[in-house]
């Protein structure tokens, strides 16, 4: 039982751009290894959600309090010994290691990457949600893959939601994340 309680502690973000299926694969990887999920866009203030539903690109400035709530939100699992799995585009090393610091280790990331043509034809199958689709340019030219980084594997998404999540979890595995 021990280790089940450590793998517990871990707090994992997937990461990437819009319509790389975050939420999805966040929920089926939750689920498997037993943790929350948080849906890391309901953490953005008003006005981000606001200049992003009117094609307005987010700026460094707009996601610093956004990022430090997901890292509040992170810090305050781990406290409790609880383990976290939050959506989180995380598209800068700058933003990924702001993240680390907030939780202090135990950090992992699950990169979604995929072709702009998929991830296009993905965000134009969505229904309801504020960011459109004129946004992807602005997030592929910010986006700074975290090749090389610890902690990070990287998925592709040029299959299902469940074969997405598989894929993570076996990726997962091998750094000793289960459920």
């Amino acid at each position: 039982m021990m280790s089940e309680q450590m793998n517990k502690s871990h707090a994992i973000i997937v990461m990437g751009v819009s319509g790389c299926g975050k939420s999805s694969v966040g929920e089926k990887l939750a689920e498997a290894l037993h943790l929350t999920f948080v849906e890391g866009d309901a953490l953005h203030p008003a006005a981000n959600v606001e200049k992003m539903s009117k094609g307005i690109p987010l700026t460094d400035e707009d996601r610093m309090p956004w990022l430090d709530r997901i890292g509040e939100d992170m810090k305050a699992s781990m406290e409790k010994s609880e383990g976290i799995i939050v959506s989180c585009s995380a598209l800068k090393r700058i933003y990924r290691d702001r993240l680390r610091a907030a939780v202090g280790g135990n950090l992992f990331f699950v990169y979604l990457e995929g072709s702009k043509a998929l991830l296009m034809k993905r965000m134009g199958e969505r229904k309801g949600h504020f960011m459109p689709a004129s946004l992807l340019e602005s997030q592929l030219a910010t986006l700074e893959p975290p090749t090389g980084e610890l902690g990070v594997v990287t998925v592709d998404i040029d299959d299902t939601i469940e074969g997405i999540a598989a894929t993570a979890l076996k990726s997962l595995a091998a750094l000793g994340i289960t459920g």
